[in-house]
């Protein structure tokens, strides 16, 4: 696979964050290292979603998608994401890029560690919508190691570009069933 076009440039210390102290494996994982490009999109008039991985080990590249009725486009980004890491077989130092600041923010702004200390509600103290998910999402995150890239989405990166076209394939399908 060729490598994708430039990218443009983005500040390490804003764009490049590992995940907060209290969500990642209590050891340092030493496993290999995954890319993991994920995305989701959703008709929110019909509830239609679709969502998309692509992981990347050396040469080897697994691509994965499906989609779901009744959702959300925050629920189609949490599972694209959720997906990936649960088809790794081992520990792993992975890399996700993501043009969702909804799923960054929660792991690299803390609002993880906020829902669970007030008993899963935000700071408006309503219920924190796709809790399910959520869940599963942090036992994958003490499982690996996780940092996040923030992307643009629709900005011409490659991989997130390909994972929003699987994403929204996988959204049309539901539109005549």
């Amino acid at each position: 696979m060729p490598p994708s076009p430039a990218r443009p440039q983005h500040s390490a210390s804003r764009d490049r964050l590992p995940i907060r102290a209290g969500i990642q494996p209590e050891k340092p994982i030493a496993g290999e290292v995954v890319e993991l490009f994920s995305d989701g999109a959703c008709d929110t008039t019909k509830g239609h979603g679709g969502w998309a991985a692509i992981l990347r080990y050396g040469q080897k590249e697994l691509v994965l998608s499906g989609n779901e009725r009744d959702t959300t486009n925050n629920r189609m980004e949490i599972r694209g994401l959720l997906e990936g890491l649960k088809t790794l077989k081992r520990p792993c130092q992975v890399r996700v890029i993501t043009d969702s600041q909804y799923l960054r923010k929660a792991f690299t702004d803390g609002w993880i560690l906020n829902w669970q200390r007030n008993g899963w509600k935000t700071a408006s103290k309503e219920p924190v919508k796709n809790q399910d998910l959520w869940l599963e999402l942090i036992a994958q995150a003490r499982t690996h190691s996780l940092t996040f890239v923030w992307v643009k989405g629709h900005a011409g990166h490659g991989e997130n570009e390909r994972v929003d076209e699987l994403a929204v394939q996988e959204r049309l399908k539901l539109r005549n069933s």
